[in-house]
This record gives C-alpha cells, structure tokens and sequence, in this order.
C-alpha cells in the first residue's frame, strides 16, 4: 500500500477479450488453437502501452504459449473503431464496447477477472480461467484517505462506504457505468493493493512492457 493513506471499498472494470462477430472463435480455445497454426498473424488492439488491458494481452499470449502482434491505441474508442473496422482481430479492453455487444457486431471471448461479471452484458461470458487459460486482471480503484486519520473517524467512513456499497440501487448504477464493486475494508483492501502491486511489478519486467515504456518516453 502506497504510504499515507487508507484505501478501502474496490470499485473493478472487468477486462474483455472481444472479436468481431464475424470471425469464427466462438471461445478461447479455438482462439489459441487458430493462434498455434497461424503464429504472428493475429493482432491484438489495447488502448495503450502498459496499461492493465495490454498488460493482461501480453500475460494471456505468454500462457497460452502463442505470439500475437500488439497494437497500441489512443484510448478504447480508437482500439473498437479498429476491431469494428477489420483492422485487428482481437481486442483486450472494458465493458465500453458493450453497446456493440448488445447490437452483435462483437462477441466477447472471455473475462479476465477472478469470477464472472456482473454486468448484465458480460454474466454470461466465462473467466479465461474457466477456459484453462490461468490469467487473472482487471482495474480496480479505492478511495484513499490520510494515513493519520483518526481511527474513529476511519471507521465511521468504512461502515458508510459499505453501506453505500451494498445497496442494490448503487451496485446497479455502477454496473450500467461497466464496473463491478465490493466492499473491502482498509486491512483486507490494503492486502490487496501490496499483492497487486507486486504482481504487475513482476509482470512488467518479465514481459519486456517495462522496456516498452521506457522508450516510449524518450
């Protein structure tokens, strides 16, 4: 956990792996099983260079034990726009493409989060994990506050965030934003920040994503 502050309340944006309706993976598997006979020619979109979506593609590419060809764009609309367009075949990126799933001109593969989506787009669309491919990622936030809060005041804000986080008519809104939330409180919320952390620390260097933004800024 970063030093000096308090983070409870995990607000998760579900990572995608989404194809044009028209090509012929209709799961995971034949997607991997199409990428091993075709090494190279699959292009997979991401709205940028060592964001948590290229991060995640990068990851399933090397569990899967194929190679696909990244393609960085300037945000979501841009990497859609490319995927709608023929451009790239593949798309890792967040439930803001689910108006395009709703009128079928995409099919989501799969999710990367831990368990299935809650947003009613995705509930049906199973874990990477669930098609025997062990990546897990998403985007997930909190709500910081100064580290010397008084533990009265900590508290008194914790039980009001879980309150807030635990009605239905809140979790809806935030589903139709396309997130998910659950309550954690500040220890279990700041376990999580240190092991997530040091996961895509890991990740970074491994991957060769940190060498990639290294030379992005020069």
């Amino acid at each position: 956990m970063e030093k000096g502050v308090d983070n409870p309340v995990p607000f998760d944006t579900p990572i995608i792996v989404a194809v044009r309706e028209d090509q012929p993976w209709q799961n995971i598997g034949e997607l991997i099983e199409y990428a091993q006979e075709h090494p190279g020619e699959i292009k997979f979109g991401h709205s940028g260079v060592g964001l948590a979506v290229h991060v995640t593609g990068e990851m399933f590419a090397r569990e899967a034990g194929i190679s696909i060809a990244q393609v960085p764009f300037r945000g979501d609309s841009e990497g859609i726009a490319a995927l709608l367009g023929g451009h790239i075949q593949l798309l890792f990126g967040t439930a803001g493409i689910k108006e395009h799933i709703k009128n079928g001109k995409v099919r989501v593969l799969a999710v990367a989060s831990e368990r299935r989506s809650t947003i009613p787009e995705l509930k049906d669309v199973p874990t990477l994990k669930e098609q025997g491919v062990n990546v897990t990622f998403s985007i997930w936030q909190g709500i910081a506050a100064p580290k010397m809060l008084p533990t009265d005041v900590k508290l008194r804000l914790a039980e009001t965030f879980k309150k807030i986080v635990n009605d239905p008519d809140f979790k809806k809104l935030v589903e139709e934003m396309g997130m998910s939330v659950d309550y954690m409180g500040p220890q279990e919320f700041s376990e999580k920040w240190v092991t997530e952390c040091a996961k895509l620390d890991k990740i970074l260097k491994e991957s060769g994503i940190a060498e990639q933004i290294a030379a992005q800024k020069k």
